[in-house]
């Protein structure tokens, strides 16, 4: 873990606010008494459990909760106290066993969804860690804003580590917001917006010890829209290490979310110059074209399907490119091989219905705005994915060209 990460931990949590969290949870939970009662021997562990537990004795705490749940196993509340008491007692493994027989009894508790997986990240289970905390969220979390924010970080962390970089620069941009300020947070968002998939910031004294955190602080800063503050930071890095792996793509995402188009497009290239195999960069300098000089971006694009014929998006913008330059009998196989990768994306089949009645084909134009209208009227789900599934057939979603069809 990050140097300091334990401050992202339940444990800041249950002692700056864990009555309010525990009352939350409790709230919605049946209480010892009215469902357990008829059992002396539960109610008398049950109470001696808690005591010990408010007096700060949790190795006894711990025993006890586990002696109750013992006699009744379906005790919600308890296995709560218990794998909030194994956690902060850093016993992941018995805390998460507790919050998974919790997640049984109570499917939709979105706080024992997101306990498991903070566990399952200290464990290193980061797979099954990030599809909990993410139900946990999909469910609902207290309000409590300390908890929000181990959430959110954890969240943002596993989304980096697996290369989920559009979707961890969001959640982490979201504490930025929220007001955190931490080297956490930093080195985490450094490394996202430099597409590093390293679990730990590098070794101090190394280049990359400099640039990651200085990076990190200005897209904080770009996540507050605090631009002008963030604008000389990347700059300044920029220029300090002109060589540095995505650093150019870095700045050039932040100048288009200014919507400076010609200094992103510069840094684009600037990236492209570095590494001549990504893709991406120029896949991003295409979409910023299309409208703007489609003709001028064409070559990006036949560029990345060369490198990728298996990516759709490669020639789903490619087709946009040479369609919107009346190009249409080139646009088409290129569309028809994106419709492979996207059989239920609403704006591919208004483009081919567009490139169809350009080229005569009447029968086939009436079929894709057919196609067009009923998964427009369904609301079918995008199958554009975010930027990390850019490589792997599915669309990025911040690379869609500003004038696609909606």
């Amino acid at each position: 873990m990050f140097a300091g990460e334990r401050r992202f931990r339940l444990r800041t949590v249950r002692l700056t606010g864990a009555l309010a969290v525990i009352v939350c949870i409790a709230s919605t939970l049946p209480m010892v008494a009215a469902s357990q009662a008829g059992n002396p021997d539960f109610m008398r562990l049950a109470e001696k459990a808690k005591k010990a537990s408010d007096e700060g004795r949790l190795d006894d705490a711990a025993r006890l909760y586990a002696q109750a749940l013992a006699l009744r196993p379906k005790w919600v509340d308890g296995w709560w106290a218990l794998g909030t008491l194994e956690y902060d007692r850093d016993h992941y493994a018995k805390a998460a066993a507790d919050f998974r027989k919790l997640v049984v009894l109570q499917s939709n508790n979105g706080m024992a969804h997101a306990m498991l997986g903070l566990s399952e990240f200290e464990l290193g289970h980061e797979g099954s860690a990030l599809q909990h905390i993410q139900k946990g969220k999909n469910i609902g979390l207290t309000k409590d804003v300390d908890f929000w924010h181990v959430v959110l970080y954890h969240e943002g962390v596993l989304l980096q580590r697996k290369g989920g970089f559009e979707a961890a620069k969001e959640t982490l941009e979201e504490l930025c917001l929220q007001g955190v300020q931490s080297n956490e947070v930093t080195n985490a968002l450094g490394m996202t917006m430099l597409r590093l998939t390293a679990k730990n910031p590098p070794s101090a004294g190394t280049v990359e010890a400099d640039v990651i955190p200085r990076v990190g602080r200005a897209e904080c800063l770009a996540g507050q829209k605090k631009y002008e503050e963030a604008r000389p930071l990347f700059d300044r890095v920029t220029k300090d290490n002109p060589s540095f792996p995505n650093i150019h793509y870095a700045y050039g995402l932040f100048l288009l979310e200014l919507r400076e188009l010609p200094n992103a497009i510069e840094e684009l290239n600037l990236e492209v110059k570095n590494n001549p195999a990504h893709i991406l960069a120029r896949l991003r300098i295409a979409a910023i074209l299309y409208k703007e000089d489609s003709a001028a971006g064409i070559p990006y694009a036949e560029e990345a399907v060369k490198m990728e014929p298996k990516l759709g998006f490669a020639h789903y913008l490619l087709g946009l490119l040479l369609l919107d330059t009346d190009k249409y009998e080139q646009a088409l196989p290129e569309l028809e091989i994106a419709q492979k990768s996207f059989p239920r994306e609403a704006k591919l089949y208004f483009a081919l219905g567009s490139a169809y009645s350009r080229a005569g084909r009447k029968q086939d134009a009436v079929r894709a705005r057919a196609m067009f209208e009923k998964l427009t009227r369904e609301g079918a789900a995008s199958s554009l994915g975010g930027e990390e599934q850019g490589l792997r057939g599915k669309q990025p979603e911040s690379i869609t060209p500003p004038g696609s069809p909606q």
